[in-house]
């Protein structure tokens, strides 16, 4: 498959645009291409969004909704050769991808149900004949950045609530994975959105990616990337004062206290540590062992590791595939490099797997350092990558100070039997969201973002659609 732009109701190329070949990283083989937008090719998109945009304001929430549920409605249709063809892309088991294509279609019905519970509200006044009416509007020409790894799921995220309000989007939807997004916005477009209201552009960060944060007719930026990637956006965008909705890079502690089921916090680390080889924001990255139970829990983690099996995400018995390409297991190798020389012990994996049907993939083994120094790359940097580093703690003091010691805050895991101790621990871990027993913390109607560096603004639940809705205050005399 080779796609352009999808720009005022249709697919198009545009001359004079670079091309990007997709491969699989499962063999090497071409998936398909490209195009990639430019500056010109956003201003034109904004540009047609600034003229819809006012006669998008005038359809009615329940004609939006509608769109939305027709979408999901689409997607479901089409979602089994969706998810083969992103694992063709991708890397992901095509199971993986059908539970995000899916995931993503209800987010789009959660989007359509609250698209109509948008209220407003009479408030107090100084005065008895003063009427204070608070109501909501849409903010305008929304812009969204979307990354590989859960294309599907997190475009979902972002044009599900822009539609809702009213909004007006232009994606960059990721260039290592446009092929599939594809499909989902004909899906979108044949549910009725208003020629205009939606624009695919796939594209870099620094051209097409630095255009929307700069346009000074783009409202609301919501972009999911890497922390350095949302200080760029962030620059970029002081200029026009945009509203910003960013979930950026994640390093998440996963604590095992001593009363913890050992077996069920190990699997839930592994699956977490290494599901779509440990490209996720929510991703384990540092495991805390308390001291007592550290081997017994080490053990078994280790087993589970040593047994993964990897191979291309299009055979059915398939949990775990290859990574995106080689510049993450460059970095995981240089990670677990340093590790290694400051005193890590290197327990399982840390190589690409020679087995024929695999040589020709981007593959790498799931990697397990054990007593990883705290100021070791695994313990400090996101690896993005299948790598887990484990630590012990004595103290819940210790622990804490480990945990929050560094500039991430999107996401924590902690198991224990006592719930009312792990609950009050919970609440001192500096993180938008915990995981208690349970090792996702991505909810439909929870907020889902980060703190300290980890990005700012929500998306999922009420607040997600809040960030493109910008309050109004009607202060009226009567008399």
């Amino acid at each position: 498959m080779d796609r352009g732009f999808f720009i005022d109701g249709e697919w198009c190329k545009i001359k004079g645009c670079d091309v990007f070949e997709i491969m699989n990283p499962a063999n090497g083989q071409r998936v398909g291409s490209t195009t990639l937008g430019t500056a010109e090719t956003i201003d034109r998109a904004v540009d047609i969004a600034n003229s819809v945009f006012p006669n998008f304001t005038k359809i009615s929430a329940n004609e939006r909704a509608d769109i939305l549920l027709k979408a999901a409605d689409n997607i479901e249709l089409v979602a089994d050769s969706m998810a083969e063809l992103l694992t063709k892309e991708q890397g992901k088991p095509k199971s993986d991808n059908l539970k995000e294509i899916i995931f993503g279609a209800e987010v789009l019905r959660y989007y359509a149900a609250e698209a109509v519970r948008v209220y407003g509200s009479i408030r107090p006044a100084s005065s008895s004949n003063i009427r204070n009416l608070v109501n909501y509007h849409p903010v305008g020409v929304a812009g969204a950045i979307v990354p590989w790894n859960y294309p599907i799921d997190l475009y979902c995220w972002k044009i599900g609530p822009a539609i809702a309000a009213g909004c007006p989007v232009i994606v960059k939807s990721p260039h290592e994975t446009p092929l599939a997004i594809k499909m989902l916005v004909d899906c979108i477009h044949s549910a009725g959105l208003p020629k205009g209201c939606l624009a695919d552009i796939p594209g870099l960060g620094p051209t097409a990616g630095d255009a929307l944060a700069r346009h000074p007719k783009i409202r609301i930026l919501s972009a999911t990337a890497s922390i350095a990637a949302g200080q760029s956006i962030t620059r970029a965008s002081a200029g026009n004062l945009k509203k910003l909705c960013l979930e950026l890079g994640g390093h998440a502690p996963f604590i095992v206290m001593p009363d913890a089921d050992l077996k069920e916090a190990a699997l839930a680390a592994h699956r977490r540590s290494f599901s779509n080889m440990g490209q996720i924001c929510i991703t384990v990255n540092r495991i805390l062992v308390h001291k007592s139970c550290h081997k017994e829990f080490v053990s078994i983690l280790e087993e589970l590791t040593t047994n993964t099996i990897v191979g291309d995400g299009l055979d059915k018995d398939i949990a775990y595939g290859p990574v995106l390409n080689s510049s993450v297991s460059d970095r995981v190798k240089n990670q677990i490099k340093d590790a290694v020389s400051k005193g890590g012990n290197l327990i399982s994996g840390g190589f690409k797997p020679t087995e024929k049907h695999l040589i020709n993939g981007n593959f790498f083994r799931p990697t397990l350092i054990d007593n990883a120094p705290l100021d070791s790359l695994p313990m400090t940097a996101e690896s993005y990558g299948p790598l887990a580093a484990i630590a012990s703690f004595e103290t819940e003091n210790e622990m804490l100070e480990m945990a929050n010691g560094l500039e991430y805050g999107l996401a924590a895991y902690i198991y224990g039997s006592d719930l009312e101790r792990v609950w009050l621990l919970a609440e001192k871990l500096d993180f938008g969201a915990v995981g208690i027993n349970v090792n996702d913390t991505s909810e439909l109607q929870a907020p889902f973002g980060g703190w300290k560096m980890s990005g700012v603004g929500r998306e999922l639940g009420p607040e997600g659609l809040m960030a493109y809705l910008e309050p109004k205050h009607l202060k009226m005399k009567l008399g």
